[in-house]
């Protein structure tokens, strides 16, 4: 018996490659769909004890005391989100000023050099950012702008207090560099996804071109850059190194941006190899399932946000 031969292979052997692949391809999708998964059952399952004997109230409680084996993460998820948002207040504007330069303003031969430097930032360790925040910016922060931010906002709970140099302000400042990178490149990219129909529109309007970019470009990209916001989000609220090295890492919900804090991923990592007891290493567990949970629907939301950029209307509404 013979076959019909496309390009020297038989159909039948083609066809049996083909199902081999999609079945190959698609045990891989599923395994890391089943590891994400399989994570985190285990940190539920590890967290089971701490979780049990709390309750949910585990994630409302500020008493976090090994010794008496008190245990709540409210202070981890305070500090966590706080320097989180202030991560993001401070960074995207900057990500998206950078992504507009880059997109639309910046002449072909500054664009790669730039383009680089910019990738090149993502690429940093986070330990490296940790020691520069430490030594470099801590002391610059406390003699200069937490001063300075007192003198101006000190009216507001957020801006009183000491100057420790270290603590919340300082961590949300590190992370703020750390996200402006994925930000800006990846934006980016979605402005320059938006169709030159578009700009060639405005411009024969009579359009300026800062008029072209504000009306037509970025509202197109709109939910696209806000759902790299949103994702640069989820790259701050897990970051460990840099921010534990910075935020000052005491257990309380301070009122003041510049005081000491803590966060989820901080404390895992601080206090996990020196946990004695089984329910001190269980509540840890808990911390990090808080967080796993926190990752992944900030996650989930940025890409809903980034698929409708992608597969929608792109003008918009």
């Amino acid at each position: 018996m013979t076959f019909p031969r496309i390009a020297g292979r038989p159909v039948a052997r083609s066809q049996l490659a083909d199902a081999v692949f999609e079945l190959l391809v698609a045990a891989l999708g599923l395994g890391v769909l089943g590891l994400a998964v399989a994570i985190g059952l285990n940190l539920a399952g590890e967290a089971g004890p701490a979780l049990g004997q709390f309750g949910p109230a585990f994630f409302a409680r500020s008493i976090w005391d090994p010794v008496r084996e008190e245990f709540g993460a409210l202070p981890f998820i305070y500090g966590t989100l706080a320097t989180s948002f202030l991560a993001l207040l401070i960074g995207s504007p900057v990500a998206l000023a950078t992504a507009i330069f880059l997109a639309e303003l910046a002449p072909g031969w500054l664009k790669g050099p730039i383009s680089y430097l910019v990738e090149l930032l993502a690429a940093i360790p986070s330990v490296v950012y940790g020691l520069w925040g430490l030594f470099v910016l801590a002391p610059v922060l406390r003699t200069t702008v937490q001063p300075a931010l007192g003198n101006w906002l000190g009216f507001l709970p957020l801006f009183q207090g000491p100057f420790y140099g270290v603590g919340i302000f300082t961590g949300g400042v590190i992370l703020a560099i750390m996200v402006i990178p994925s930000i800006a490149a990846v934006s980016r990219d979605v402005i320059r996804a938006v169709p030159n129909d578009q700009r060639e529109a405005m411009l024969a309007l009579g359009a300026t071109r800062w008029e072209t970019i504000r009306y037509a470009v970025l509202p197109a990209a709109r939910s696209g850059i806000i759902g790299l916001g949103v994702l640069g989000l989820g790259r701050a609220l897990g970051e460990t190194m840099a921010v534990t090295m910075v935020i000052g890492n005491r257990p309380e919900i301070p009122a003041s941006l510049f005081a000491p804090g803590y966060t989820m991923a901080a404390v895992i990592a601080n206090e996990f190899a020196e946990a004695t007891s089984d329910l001190h290493l269980s509540a840890l567990f808990g911390v990090g399932f808080g967080l796993f949970l926190l990752t992944l629907l900030v996650n989930i939301l940025a890409r809903l946000l980034v698929w409708r950029v992608a597969w929608g209307p792109v003008g918009g509404e």
